[in-house]
């Protein structure tokens, strides 16, 4: 079964890629959950979009990857939230909350996908996530809970 990759998954590819895969793993797997969608000759306008959509988001090279790393290290990011009593949120914090914080504190764009969190946030205070740029480039954020 030939598939167009719509999201990285792990061992296959990364979004935009054509891949050819067992005729169960496509249709059961990949193609349900929205990671994949059909081949079609019409399929590849959309591979296009989806390389050109990735290609705006990646960092460029290692240097660009530091000139990044050093803007968002530069100062915490503060991301505002409803909390109870004795600083517990009501959930966790998201990445794509961490995401548009580090874009409106540092005016860089970052994937969500590349932000680890390695505990769930669920209190208020002062904490470290790390974003990774480049394969030999991790930016460690501070990141400070605040309630709204």
């Amino acid at each position: 079964m030939k598939l167009i990759l719509t999201q990285e998954v792990t061992g296959l590819g990364a979004p935009g890629d054509v891949v050819e895969v067992k005729d169960g793993y496509g249709r059961n797997y990949l193609v349900p959950r929205g990671l994949a969608l059909r081949w079609t000759r019409g399929g590849e306008k959309q591979v296009e979009s989806i390389k050109a959509a990735r290609s705006s988001r990646a960092v460029r090279d290692l240097g660009h990857a530091e000139e990044i790393k050093t803007k968002l290290e530069a100062q915490p990011v503060s991301v505002k939230v409803r909390a109870g009593a004795g600083g517990r949120l009501f959930g966790a914090v998201t990445v794509g909350e961490i995401a548009d914080a580090l874009a409106e504190t540092s005016g860089e764009k970052v994937d969500k996908r590349t932000i680890v969190v390695t505990n769930p946030i669920k209190g208020l205070g002062n904490h470290e996530v790390s974003v990774k740029l480049h394969d030999e480039v991790s930016a460690t954020v501070a990141l400070n809970v605040i309630p709204a």
